[in-house]
């Protein structure tokens, strides 16, 4: 484990407790850090939200903006969720921060709030132009909605998920999302279902947030190996995303609307298109001990960290169009948290003709055989591998040209963490 992990999960309660009042409490005692920082780009949503901030991002470097981003989890090392002005936080700095969090008395904070109070710290003693702040869990009672005057607030779509916290009703989901709204404050919001898009105008309405939405004031789609972006004022011909899959377009789509609100111009946006990147999200790896391994048996290896239902109908979605540019036998390697929707998951990839092989990770993964029987009933042949090696081994002698890692953000993890040429930078 990440030594600075491991030092927070010692020090702090291990347990997800929605509230905004120790925050608020530990943020006063630091004097207000959220209060001094850079214009902020608030991100919420279920999926999409950290291939939009990588997005919005790029295009923001690209115009020479100096930007801050928040997000989590982690891969591999805990700094990774701190970038100050374009550069990962380092440790020193890191340490710093947290040591003068945890020095504030009388309030007991979990491992979430400590982390989000740090990166506030460190941002607001850090010169920048723009912060993106992504959302942990929900939205209105989120560690990061201590942020009282963002200059964006950004909603990308919602689905199920972390129903422990939110719940299985999805309007209240998109109403909790739709928590980060503030009076004053543009809100950007995706592509969503239509019970979503009431709850998350009502939530606009009730706190007089302007809204522009994906599908009735601005869309974006691909056309001719490109995307196009079409508001009420412009068409702009663009590259696309790096980031591979169609779904790619729809975050991009969010993210150009967020940059023209900010004015950057459209060489930086373009720029920023091709130059984004975001590790474990339908990332090809062609390096470390996996990424070597396929490559010795000409095949292609994917990592994806989507671990719902909707974002595992993304992935199939992009498999699909990979296949149709270039037909390969397919493979899965899956891998999930025992609280998560293990078979809404294969139901994606009911008739792919993939085989799934399931595995486990450090922590609270669900055990593979039962992932396996899971697969199985969804119509995939399935088995159980006692590790990622093994599974990947099976794979490939059974003929598998095309192989994903997927299922978790913390098995996608391990994957790049078994080598230092495969760690997010």
């Amino acid at each position: 484990m990440d030594p600075i992990a491991a030092r927070l999960l010692a020090r702090h309660p291990q347990k997800i407790d929605l509230s905004l009042d120790r925050m608020r409490a530990l943020c006063a005692a630091l004097g207000n850090p959220q209060d001094v920082l850079p214009p902020v780009v608030h991100v919420a949503g279920t999926n999409g939200k950290g291939s939009t901030v990588a997005l919005l991002r790029a295009m923001a470097e690209a115009a020479g903006l100096k930007v801050h981003v928040y997000t989590s989890p982690h891969l591999v090392r805990f700094n990774e969720r701190i970038r100050l002005a374009g550069v990962l936080i380092e440790d020193a700095a890191l340490d710093a921060a947290l040591t003068r969090v945890e020095a504030v008395q009388g309030v007991e904070a979990t491992v979430f709030e400590t982390t989000t109070a740090a990166a506030f710290l460190a941002m607001a003693e850090t010169a920048a132009d723009l912060a993106i702040i992504e959302v942990g869990l929900g939205g209105r009672l989120d560690a990061t909605n201590v942020i009282d005057r963002p200059l964006l607030s950004v909603i990308t779509p919602v689905d199920l998920d972390h129903a422990e916290f939110l719940g299985t009703s999805l309007p209240g989901i998109a109403a909790e999302k739709a928590g980060i709204l503030k009076a004053g404050a543009h809100g950007l919001v995706a592509r969503q279902r239509e019970d979503a898009m009431a709850a998350i105008e009502r939530a606009a309405l009730s706190v007089h947030a302007p809204l522009t939405v994906m599908g009735v004031d601005f869309d974006a789609w691909a056309e001719r190996g490109g995307m196009v972006f079409q508001d009420q004022e412009r068409f702009l011909d663009l590259p696309a995303p790096a980031l591979y899959g169609p779904h790619q377009v729809d975050n991009a789509g969010l993210a150009i609307a967020a940059a023209l609100e900010l004015d950057l111009p459209e060489a930086a946006i373009a720029t920023g298109l091709k130059a984004a990147r975001w590790p474990a999200r339908m990332q090809r790896l062609a390096s470390g001990p996996y990424g070597d391994t396929a490559r010795q048996a000409e095949a292609e290896l994917w990592l994806d960290g989507g671990h719902n239902p909707h974002a595992a109908r993304a992935l199939a979605e992009a498999l699909t169009d990979r296949h149709a540019k270039a037909p390969r036998p397919l493979a899965l390697i899956v891998g999930m948290l025992a609280n998560k929707d293990a078979s809404g998951f294969f139901e994606a990839f009911r008739g792919s003709g993939a085989h799934v092989f399931t595995v486990g990770f450090e922590g609270a993964a669900a055990g593979p055989d039962a992932l396996a029987a899971l697969a199985q009933a969804h119509g995939l042949g399935a088995q159980s591998a006692p590790s990622v090696e093994a599974a990947l081994d099976r794979a490939l002698r059974l003929g598998a040209g095309r192989v994903v890692i997927c299922g978790s953000l913390y098995l996608a993890g391990e994957v790049l963490g078994a080598s230092r040429e495969t760690w997010p930078d």
